[in-house]
């Protein structure tokens, strides 16, 4: 378990009331996740399998929707390669196997486009418009940048010359959606200190979606459909381009620049290779080159896929590094975090934190209705700190810790330099852990 699904766990575990009273200061762009996460830690308790068993079954639907539009749109053979490299692609597999709400928004978006589709083919009415909707609504309530899937959508209508009987329940659909969304976004503002750690955009920055462009690009041009019709190109490079560049074109101005934004934006992908392979098998006349260069794909894919499924694929160990402060403890120690929000540590793991006194708190997340709780003014953790003989610290890296270090966190770090002498230094994925003794 990593930070960001630390948050979850953390979160879930709240009564509703409680949850409410944290989304008034914190991840309110989560908050229909968190009730949905809480409702099922409440049916099927409080474990990483409830935690990410979700993610897992919604990439799950997510594909199957791929595999269906490759079917619609090309053939049976295009359908069952595009959802078959869905679920070889390693954004899908690192994002399947997380407790946050990315894979459900991919699964959503995918159902989306599938309704438009099925719709641009004459099949269905209002109700199946309202469906449409009524998805997209539910996505951007669960991530409200995933909304970036309506300009690739408009650009489907545009490409393949939609009617007016076309265009016209679009609209009108999708300003309901956005409509329904709209509070969320404007009260998610109130919030965006949450996202000031992205970093502007660099060039670095632009070489994956440049390279994600450019196979969907040669993807699209083996397929070469014929201009107005609706094919998996016209629905497919929309879908991977528009969300991609959309977000490109925000973060000059608004850093939010991160690929778990615009994931879903993978089954555009997705279903250009497989409408791509289904090409070049006919264009061979041979059933070979589908088995072939998916079979080639898995392989060149296994380790990149074995890799996503180990501790070393995130950013830290928020288990391990718990497990590591249950050995350390002792009767005479406190425990301090530096930044505050490490603090998850602890909630994460209650028991391994069990008798040490976190000595900079003031006020637990419950009560202050955050995730990390309030702590006392600097002044009152230097003098508590001075009354302490063994401190045990949960840091980052020292590094990010510098670089985000408040009044409170110098304080901290200046009566550990100052004041006491580290006799022990454990670091597990991302996160150290000291244990010092005052001089």
């Amino acid at each position: 378990m990593w930070r960001d699904e630390a948050a979850t766990w953390q979160a879930a575990q709240r009564s509703p009331e409680e949850l409410c009273g944290m989304l008034r200061s914190v991840d309110v762009v989560h908050g229909l996740y968190y009730l949905l996460m809480h409702e099922l830690f409440a049916c099927f308790g409080a474990s990483t399998t409830t935690l990410r068993l979700p993610s897992v079954l919604a990439m799950a639907v997510a594909a199957g929707c791929v595999a269906l539009l490759g079917q619609r749109l090309a053939s049976a053979r295009a359908g069952l390669a595009a959802g078959t490299v869905f679920g070889l692609l390693p954004a899908v597999q690192f994002y399947l196997q997380e407790g946050r709400p990315y894979a459900m928004v991919t699964a959503g978006a995918a159902l989306a486009t599938l309704l438009l589709v099925t719709l641009l083919q004459g099949r269905g009415g209002a109700a199946r418009w309202a469906a449409y909707g009524g998805t997209v609504a539910l996505c951007g309530l669960l991530n409200w940048l995933s909304l970036l899937m309506l300009p690739a959508h408009a650009a489907t209508l545009l490409w393949t010359r939609a009617g007016r009987g076309s265009a016209t329940p679009w609209a009108a659909a999708s300003a309901a959606a956005t409509a329904a969304v709209l509070p969320l976004i404007l009260y998610s503002r109130t919030q965006q200190h949450q996202v000031a750690w992205i970093a502007p955009l660099t060039w670095s920055k632009l070489i994956s979606p440049a390279v994600l462009l450019a196979i969907g690009a040669l993807a699209a041009a083996v397929v070469r459909p014929s201009a107005g019709r609706l094919s998996a190109t016209t629905a497919g490079l929309p879908l991977l381009a528009a969300p991609q560049l959309a977000l490109l074109a925000i973060s000059l101005s608004h850093p939010l620049h991160l690929d778990r934004y615009v994931v879903f934006s993978l089954s555009g992908l997705a279903l250009l290779i497989g409408a791509a392979l289904d090409a070049a098998a006919r264009a061979t006349a041979h059933r070979w080159p589908v088995p072939v260069a998916v079979t080639a794909l898995t392989l060149a894919l296994l380790p990149q896929c074995l890799a996503e499924r180990s501790p070393s694929s995130r950013v830290d160990d928020v288990l391990a590094v718990a497990a590591h402060v249950q050995r350390l403890k002792s009767p005479d120690a406190a425990v301090l975090f530096i930044p505050s929000w490490r603090r998850d540590t602890a909630y994460g793991s209650p028991d391994a934190f069990a008798g040490l006194h976190d000595i900079a708190l003031s006020e637990g997340p419950l009560e202050s209705a955050t995730l990390e709780g309030v702590e006392a003014p600097p002044a009152r953790i230097r003098t508590a700190m001075l009354a302490q003989h063994r401190i045990l610290l949960v840091t980052d890296a020292e590094f990010t810790a510098e670089a985000n270090a408040t009044a409170r966190d110098r304080t901290k770090m200046s009566v550990l330099h100052s004041h006491f002498t580290k006799v022990a230094d454990i670091r597990t994925r991302g996160r150290p852990s000291w244990s010092s003794s005052a001089m």
